[in-house]
């Protein structure tokens, strides 16, 4: 019942931000801009279509990095 009705969650904010994403756009005239993160064990590779999109996905993905990380530390020292 949980993982259905975070299925549901999910598929919604997809929806609303899909329709916010169309409304804006069709109402402004900026330039699309993006990226994304490739991570392949500890080292992240990042891309995108601006200075400012890829250094704030650079630091999610450290962010990201760093709480994978301390929870794994976590678990570990609860196996014990």
């Amino acid at each position: 019942m949980l993982g259905f009705g975070l299925i549901l969650t999910g598929l919604i904010v997809i929806f609303v931000t899909m329709v916010l994403l169309l409304h804006s756009s069709a109402n402004s005239e900026n330039k699309a801009r993006g990226g994304g993160v490739i991570i392949i064990g500890l080292f992240p590779i990042v891309f995108g279509t601006d200075r400012r999109s890829v250094k704030a996905l650079l630091a999610l993905s450290i962010i990201l990095m760093v709480v994978v990380l301390l929870v794994n530390l976590f678990l570990n020292n609860l196996r014990w």
